[in-house]
């Protein structure tokens, strides 16, 4: 039975050509919300995804190459999802990238581009978002956060300093919409096996001499207990939730899904 419950929404997935963000965008759409896509990739890849997504579920489906590192690219994606479908709903705010380096030796360059894209894309998403979901009384912003907005590690300060603050500009999202049906709140997985982690499990495996196998079981014991890594599909799971009637009055959380990572 084909679910319903965002049947004549729109939802915006930022980075969601692969990953998490993919994941969110097909739970969304598996409700009968229709996706506006972003991020980079093969045009023919990326056309062929949204389009398959499109039929599976029934769903109108869009895509814009906006960089989320610069405002105007930003603000043109916004103008599209209204053109295109005359608002949106729900906004995931998923795009990011990563660097590890220790603070001095941290390229300044890699540290503006973190922030820009980890943290400040998602407040021009949201301010431009905001106005129609008030007008409507009716609106969902997701911030994929991460456990480092919860808890720090080492080598990572630009991508830990702007996951808190993530989850600070949800805190106040969500208090400032307190009184309407908007809400914000805040997704914190831990490791999801995504291309930027194994990019990590790829490095370590190289370093250490290690097969594939046994770097993501080491990179996972150092900090997530479960030993399993988070999928795309839970965090989907989770982000419906955010949708549904019964999360109308969960606002403003930064709510980590990370094996007990946080719980330590």
């Amino acid at each position: 039975m084909k679910s319903t419950m965002l049947v004549g929404k729109t939802a915006l997935v930022t980075g969601s050509t692969s990953g998490i963000g993919l994941g969110i965008a097909r739970s969304l759409a598996e409700q009968g919300a229709n996706i506006v896509f972003n991020g980079f990739g093969d045009a023919q890849q990326i056309e062929k995804l949204y389009t398959d997504i499109g039929a599976e579920f029934g769903v109108q489906t869009a895509y814009h190459n906006a960089d989320m590192s610069k405002p105007e690219e930003i603000e043109a994606l916004m103008a599209f999802a209204n053109e295109k479908f005359g608002g949106i709903d729900v906004l995931v705010n998923n795009a990011g990238i990563q660097h590890v380096a220790a603070v001095e030796d941290f390229p300044t360059e890699k540290w503006d581009a973190i922030i820009a894209i980890n943290l400040s894309s998602a407040f021009h998403t949201t301010r431009l978002a905001l106005p129609g979901m008030k007008q409507k009384n009716w609106g969902r912003i997701i911030n994929l956060a991460s456990v480092h907005g919860l808890v720090g590690s080492s080598q990572k300060s630009a991508y830990v300093a702007a996951k808190h603050g993530l989850v600070g500009f949800t805190k106040v999202t969500a208090l400032e919409t307190a009184q309407t049906g908007v809400t914000a709140n805040a997704i914190c997985p831990g490791f999801v096996l995504t291309p930027l982690v194994q990019k990590q499990v790829d490095e370590r495996a190289a370093r250490e001499g290690l097969d594939n196998d046994a770097a993501r079981r080491a990179l996972l014991s150092e900090k997530q207990p479960s030993g399993e890594f988070v999928t795309p599909e839970e965090l989907g799971a989770l982000a419906v939730f955010f949708c549904s009637p019964a999360a109308a009055q969960v606002r403003g959380v930064a709510w980590n899904m990370d094996g007990g990572w946080a719980a330590q």
